[in-house]
């Protein structure tokens, strides 16, 4: 079982950055693909960024990619997402997810685990 946490997340004006953590539990995070995801209001849940277990591979979303980073730290059992030149658009709640492959996932029901989420907000 793994129960994740994330922070971060908050009120920014376009242009602006973010940085997201989230924090799991469990000595077998390393194990696990990581993956965050975001759902905006009306809107269907939408794949954002996915790391390897590793840290060795990532993916992104077409519509962050060069402007999103994702990475990891295993020895503090937290991923991160640092979020720059924040569009209106990104707003949503942002989740953690993690998933028992080792591999990057892009589709949320290879997920395992998720956790509460964080709100985003980029005021125009």
């Amino acid at each position: 079982q793994v129960e994740l946490v994330e922070s971060g997340g908050g009120l920014v004006q376009a242009g602006g950055s973010l940085r997201l953590s989230c924090a799991a539990s469990g000595r077998t995070f390393s194990s696990y693909a990581m993956g965050w995801f975001r759902q905006a209001p009306g809107k269907e849940r939408e794949f954002v960024a996915g790391i390897s277990w590793t840290g060795g591979l990532t993916y992104y979303a077409d519509s962050v990619k060069g402007r999103f980073t994702i990475s990891r730290d295993n020895a503090k059992n937290t991923v991160y997402l640092q979020m720059n030149l924040l569009k209106p658009e990104d707003t949503a709640v942002y989740y953690c997810a993690a998933s028992r492959s080792h591999l990057v996932a892009t589709t949320g029901s290879s997920y395992d685990y998720w956790g509460q989420g964080t709100q985003v907000t980029v005021s125009s």
